[in-house]
C-alpha cells in the first residue's frame, strides 16, 4: 500500500520543502499539509494516514498537548518529529509515546534524506550521543512538564494554563514547581536564561 503522509508545520516554506524532498528524492506522492493543531486533528479524523511529520510548536499550541490523543486513537500511525527544539530534551520524553524518529530542522540535506528514508521504511534510527549536552537540565522533564514549560516561558499564568489544558490549578502549580526543581532555576528569569542557553524555543 502506498504510504499516505501528513506534514504538520506552521511554516509553509518548510512544509513545501519537505514535501518536495519526499516527492522528488524518495518518490512518495500522497502528501498533505496542515499548519495548526486544530487542522491536524481534523485531518486525522477525515483521512487515514500512515505517516505523520510533526513540529512540536504550532501557531495554536504545542503538539505535546495532542500527541497523547493521537497515540490513543491512531496507535499504528508512524510519527517523526521535525523541530528546532533540542532532540536531547524532547526526544527522550517522546519515546514514552513510541516516537523514535526525531529530526532537527538544522540537519543537512543528505542527513535529512537518510532520516526520512529510515522513517518511511520503518528502519530504526541511529542513536546519537550528545556528550556536550549530558548536563542539559531540561532532559529530566516529563512530557507533561515540557508541555507546561512551553506556557511558563511565554509568561502565561497558572489559571490560564489550567483553563487551556483543562487541569486543576493546583496540578499546574505542582508541575511548575517540579520544572523549577528539576532545572534548578530559582525564578522565571533564570528559567528563561536556561531555555535560551539550551535552545529551548517558546
Amino acid at each position: 500500500m502506498q504510504p499516505k503522509i501528513l506534514i504538520a508545520d506552521d511554516h509553509s516554506m518548510i512544509r513545501k520543502g519537505l514535501k518536495l524532498h519526499m516527492q522528488l528524492t524518495l518518490g512518495f506522492t500522497d502528501i498533505q499539509e496542515v499548519a495548526t493543531c486544530n487542522e491536524l486533528m481534523k485531518e486525522l479524523v477525515k483521512n487515514k494516514y500512515t505517516h505523520l511529520v510533526l513540529d512540536i510548536i504550532l501557531s495554536d499550541g504545542s503538539t505535546l498537548e495532542v500527541i497523547p490523543n493521537i497515540r490513543r486513537v491512531y496507535p499504528a500511525l508512524n510519527i517523526l518529529i521535525f523541530s528546532m527544539q533540542p532532540a536531547e530534551i524532547y526526544g527522550e520524553a517522546l519515546k514514552q509515546y513510541g516516537i523514535n524518529y526525531y529530526m532537527s530542522k538544522s540537519v543537512g540535506e543528505e542527513e535529512m534524506v537518510q532520516i526520512l528514508y529510515k522513517f518511511m521504511h520503518n528502519e530504526m534510527p541511529v542513536r546519537q550521543n550528545n556528550i556536550q549536552h549530558q548536563d542539559n537540565p531540561f532532559k529530566a522533564l516529563a512530557p507533561r512538564e515540557l508541555e507546561i514549560l512551553h506556557y511558563v516561558l511565554k509568561g502565561i499564568g497558572t489559571k490560564e494554563i489550567a483553563d487551556n489544558l483543562n487541569l486543576k490549578m493546583n496540578t499546574i502549580s505542582t508541575l511548575k514547581n517540579r520544572i523549577f526543581e528539576k532545572t534548578n532555576a530559582g525564578n522565571i528569569k533564570e528559567l528563561m536564561e536556561l531555555a535560551t542557553l539550551y535552545n529551548v524555543s517558546y
